[in-house]
């Protein structure tokens, strides 16, 4: 009589074994070169976009797109904005980056971004806040190269979890790092980390203060420290702020219970500085 049992196991023991599926990551590249006469190089691949909307404005703008949605373990973004000399440029995103749960040892999703404004240029990075959620990998370095004489202004806004969705972030990886050089000169660096043993003690004051939402502006000009006074006086509900301006430097850094009044309080900041509207795409 034939042995069935014996039959199924030795099969079963034959049968090669399925390897864990790899998952598809996200690559993107968007790449602009701006000159005094317009656009110069434009670059892009994957899922990053850069887009050049219509403008009622002398100053052109740049606006990037993450079409995937978010970003996750292992996905890799790069944007790079140059400024030539005598031109300027406003470089902004389409919307809020989201950084998404990764799996358990996954690595950490990485973002790229890269700034360069050559002589008599004015560039403006302007993106909208990334939101990180619960168990979330992000790596994220924005470099900036200006020229001695050159205009730059940035912002870069943190949310921590949705408070309208009810989101408590407990565990979470940011790595983020800025640096400014200006005529190859180490004007700036703020390096940020943020991870569950600092969510742990996220309401000492030493810490988050209890805050969901975080931002830094810095304008790099000649003589801006000079309105250091008149932005300390504008103000937000909810929101704490404080601002420096030193050796041509404008630096305000806030906090807020929830990423709207904070976004509410950016934009009023960028508003008073640039005197003007922000990117369409805002839409405060």
């Amino acid at each position: 009589m034939l042995d069935t049992r014996r039959t199924d196991e030795t099969l079963q023991a034959a049968a090669p074994v399925a390897a864990t599926p790899v998952m598809q990551r996200v690559r993107g590249r968007a790449h602009v070169v701006m000159g005094p006469k317009g656009l110069r190089d434009l670059h892009q691949s994957g899922s990053a976009k850069a887009m050049m909307p219509k403008v009622h404005s002398a100053v052109p703008e740049v606006v990037f797109l993450n079409t995937s949605g978010g970003l996750t373990a292992g996905d890799r973004l790069d944007y790079r904005l140059e400024v030539e000399s005598g031109a300027r440029l406003i470089g902004t995103t389409q919307t809020a980056e989201r950084a998404y749960a990764s799996v358990e040892g996954g690595a950490d999703a990485e973002v790229s971004v890269s700034l360069v404004a050559g002589v008599g240029a004015s560039l403006e990075w302007l993106p909208q806040e990334t939101i990180l959620f619960e168990k979330s990998r992000l790596s994220r370095r924005t470099s900036a190269e200006i020229a001695g004489d050159a205009r730059f202004l940035f912002v870069e806004s943190l949310v921590l979890g949705r408070a309208a969705m009810g989101e408590v972030i407990e565990t979470l990886h940011l790595t983020d790092r800025r640096d400014i050089r200006r005529a190859g000169r180490l004007e700036f660096l703020e390096p940020l980390e943020i991870d569950a043993g600092l969510l742990a003690t996220r309401d000492h004051a030493a810490t988050l203060c209890g805050a969901r939402a975080i931002a830094t502006i810095g304008l790099f000009d000649q003589g801006v420290e000079g309105q250091a006074e008149l932005i300390k006086q504008i103000t937000q509900d909810g929101v704490t702020a404080g601002v420096s301006g030193w050796n041509g430097k404008l630096v305000i850094r806030a906090m807020a219970g929830d990423g709207y009044p904070l976004r509410r309080y950016v934009a009023r900041v960028l508003k008073q500085i640039r005197q003007a509207e922000l990117p369409r795409v805002w839409q405060v």
